[in-house]
């Protein structure tokens, strides 16, 4: 309605001054009787509001539609009346959504393409780096060492890479089955035994609600755990030499929880540590963030339909928790 009035108010006001100019000249030609004319007027505006009140009923869908923001690009392919003015528009959209899904396409394409360059890129540094740690173990210490450390970091990088290009199209690339967090949980702290060391930071697991195990992705999951082991040793080193790795239960909800007690997150940086690329005051004084780590958990735990959540305190560690809504028990 509002777009309605606003179409046609110069018309109104047009039709407003030409009543009132009538009169007036009425008026001032000394013509007294002006039930006459008050008469004409009247009809005037009857047949103005009639011709007004038409063109709303005929034309409301159209209004509405005007009025209304699309919610889908396939909105813009429905019809409405069949006035000139709308079919104009009509026309206009249909050829709209025929260019904006031609560039889709091809904006589509060129992703999958990169995508896809991204992971074979990947895999094909996988082999040299394998064959350096391969190479590395004949060396004497402490070259074979820092060479492992270096091929280590490599492959950490590479892993967030690969997994950062599959995060577009997770949907396709998980698979829900029941995983037995303890056992996911001793099967990363494996994967990163030499990490712990080198670091002088190790786990200590407490699983308080024994047998638990929840519908999630395995691969998704394990990587989530390693990103947040990860970040909890890195933070730790030098200042704390363990981290708590805990498995419980809470109101029905499972909950893997990884705590550390270094440096913590400051406050000014706790609303924006799932932000990609950001890396905050913790990210200048540790070189190796690159502010993707938590953003790429974030990201994956709500595609699993899974909750993150997190406590820190300067200067007494941070928590952060994996909360799971479908528990079994073993």
């Amino acid at each position: 309605m509002k777009l309605f009035l606003k179409e046609h108010a110069l018309l109104i006001t047009l039709n407003i001054l030409q009543f009132s100019a009538i009169l007036l000249i009425y008026w001032l030609d000394g013509y007294r009787n002006l039930l006459p004319a008050l008469y004409a007027i009247f009809i005037g505006f009857f047949l103005l509001t009639c011709y007004l009140f038409y063109q709303y009923l005929s034309r409301r869908a159209f209004y509405q539609r005007l009025s209304r923001p699309l919610e889908t690009l396939d909105e813009s392919l429905q019809k409405t009346s069949q006035h000139p003015v709308s079919e104009a528009l009509n026309e206009l959209l249909r050829s709209q959504y025929k260019l904006y899904r031609q560039q889709i396409n091809a904006i589509e394409k060129e992703r999958e393409e990169h995508l896809k360059l991204m992971d074979q890129w990947v895999h094909q540094m996988k082999t040299p780096i394998s064959v350096i740690e391969l190479t590395a173990q004949g060396l004497d210490e402490p070259d074979s060492s820092s060479i492992r450390e270096e091929t280590e970091r490599m492959k950490s990088g590479l892993n967030t890479i690969l997994y950062m290009a599959r995060l577009r199209t997770i949907e396709q690339d998980f698979h829900i089955k029941p995983i037995h967090l303890e056992s996911l949980v001793h099967e990363v702290n494996g994967e990163n035994k030499r990490f712990y060391i080198r670091n002088k930071v190790y786990p200590k697991v407490e699983e308080r609600t024994e047998g638990l195990t929840v519908q999630t992705d395995e691969k998704w999951l394990f990587f989530i755990l390693t990103q947040l082991i990860l970040n909890a040793v890195k933070y730790s080193s030098g200042k704390s030499n363990t981290i708590l790795i805990s498995i419980y239960e809470r109101e029905k909800e499972a909950v893997l929880e990884v705590k550390d007690f270094g440096v913590g997150i400051p406050e000014a940086d706790k609303r924006r540590i799932f932000d990609a690329f950001y890396t905050g005051e913790n990210g200048r004084k540790f070189r190796e963030s690159t502010g993707m780590g938590l953003y790429l958990i974030k990201e994956s735990v709500e595609h699993l339909h899974h909750q993150i959540e997190f406590e820190s305190k300067t200067g007494e560690g941070a928590t952060f928790r994996i909360v799971f809504s479908e528990t079994q028990k073993l």
